[in-house]
């Protein structure tokens, strides 16, 4: 089994739903989110981290084989005291995919990978460390995408940001360039914390999506729908993408004109990833 032939290569959102919460892990699913991380880390209080393995643990056996395809399981970070044991979740539940915050190392991930060999891996980048290790990290074994931990990160640095997070350009492009030199699936931007400004959270998956990330995280189901939306191209778009494709395969890859417009290599490349997305594929 390749750990990494799983749908969420693909998926454009991920709903965090706290580990403590079982109730809301089936609503998460029937949400529309195309991944559902069940959350180990930051969702769960120190003295409920056992409460919370449990509840996965009792809920896995309810889930379809098809949402369990779907679910993520995000530990908590290499080299805290409850890592090991999320660890031992894991790999009990053969689950298809860990989110592993504060991802720092190479050795971190392939340590991960070692454990879990039937499991793809998601660094979260959200310290300075592992923005400087991005290059190892994005290299590790059976690592499906990255996912940017912004608020964390922005903490790491000591910034101040504004609404729009100008100050963490930088690191969202560095992300996405390792993504690409590692061939790995595009990432995952970070959350987007008010759950009711529609215009903030639209706003920053079409950030996400111009800047190259191929998904969001989201933190309640209102978001999720939003995120959906900005990720898939539009009818315009995909109409576009159709007439590249056409005029490249009379013009049998060469360069050609396309209202007004020269058509090569790079341009078709970009049609095809649309069509792609849109899930008509030619």
């Amino acid at each position: 089994m390749n750990p990494l032939d799983t749908p969420l290569g693909f998926s454009s959102n991920f709903l965090f739903v706290p580990g403590t919460r079982p109730d809301r892990f089936t609503k998460a699913l029937d949400s529309g989110a195309d991944g559902v991380v069940l959350d180990l880390e930051d969702a769960v209080p120190e003295e409920d981290k056992i409460k919370a393995r449990d509840a996965i643990r009792t809920a896995w056996s309810n889930f379809s084989d098809e949402q369990k395809k779907r679910l993520v399981i995000r530990s908590n970070s290499p080299g805290s005291k409850f890592y090991s044991a999320d660890l031992i979740l894991a790999q009990e539940l053969n689950i298809a995919c860990l989110l592993i915050p504060k991802s720092e190392s190479l050795d971190q991930i392939n340590g991960a990978a070692l454990i879990l060999q039937n499991t793809a891996l998601i660094p979260m980048i959200e310290t300075a460390i592992g923005l400087d290790n991005l290059k190892g990290i994005a290299n590790s074994e059976q690592v499906l995408r990255l996912a940017l931990g912004n608020l964390d990160l922005q903490a790491d640095l000591g910034m101040i940001c504004d609404p729009q997070e100008t100050e963490l350009q930088t690191a969202r492009y560095q992300i996405v360039l390792a993504s690409r030199l590692a061939q790995i699936a595009p990432p995952i931007d970070g959350v987007t914390p008010s759950t009711i400004d529609i215009a903030r959270i639209t706003d920053d998956a079409n950030r996400a999506k111009r800047m190259g990330f191929g998904g969001k995280l989201c933190i309640h189901p209102t978001q999720v729908a939003i995120v959906k939306t900005a990720f898939m191209p539009t009818d315009e778009e995909i109409d576009w993408a159709k007439r590249v494709v056409e005029a490249d395969k009379t013009s049998k890859g060469g360069a050609v004109k396309l209202d007004g417009r020269m058509i090569d290599h790079p341009v078709v490349l970009l049609a095809q990833r649309t069509l792609a997305l849109s899930g008509k594929h030619q």
